[in-house]
């Protein structure tokens, strides 16, 4: 099983990373939306792809993502957000068949995020931390602080 780890950068990208010993022991590669310094295991193993704010770009993105993916063929896309999971969610599952897996933001207790709105509907399995999101996601899975 190949996973690609798609993240914005910062504390996204922190999360994401906190979940290794899930996808850690497979093959895997990340996709960020800024470069950023990176972690050792992580410098030959990122693409970085451009950043977009809920503009015109999000259309350039889905393109870089249906390249990326058609290269990597990836059979899980892992997230925690924010923006860049959308175009590889949309174009891994529609276009790859890709197993799309999406764990809404730890800093989300009380209401969901836009994008977390988004992937509920994208993801095939969603997983949230806190119970008090469970009336915003009734097909999702608590998973707890620590998931």
């Amino acid at each position: 099983m190949k996973v690609c780890i798609v993240s914005s950068s910062g504390g996204h990208l922190t999360e994401v990373r906190m979940l290794r010993a899930a996808y850690g022991p497979y093959p895997h590669f990340y996709v960020l939306n800024k470069q950023v310094l990176l972690p050792e295991d992580m410098r030959d193993n990122t693409t970085f792809i451009t950043h977009s704010e809920r503009d015109w770009k999000v259309f350039l993105n889905l393109w870089e993502c249906y390249r990326i993916l058609r290269r990597q063929r990836p059979d899980v896309i892992l997230s925690t957000g924010a923006g860049p999971v959308i175009p590889f969610a949309i174009a891994g599952r529609f276009f790859f068949g890709t197993r799309i897996v999406f764990v809404e933001t730890i800093a989300r207790v009380k209401r969901p995020s836009l994008t977390g709105r988004l992937m509920y509907y994208l993801a095939h399995d969603f997983f949230y931390h806190w119970p008090g999101l469970d009336r915003h996601f009734p097909k999702g899975r608590y998973g707890g602080p620590s998931i």
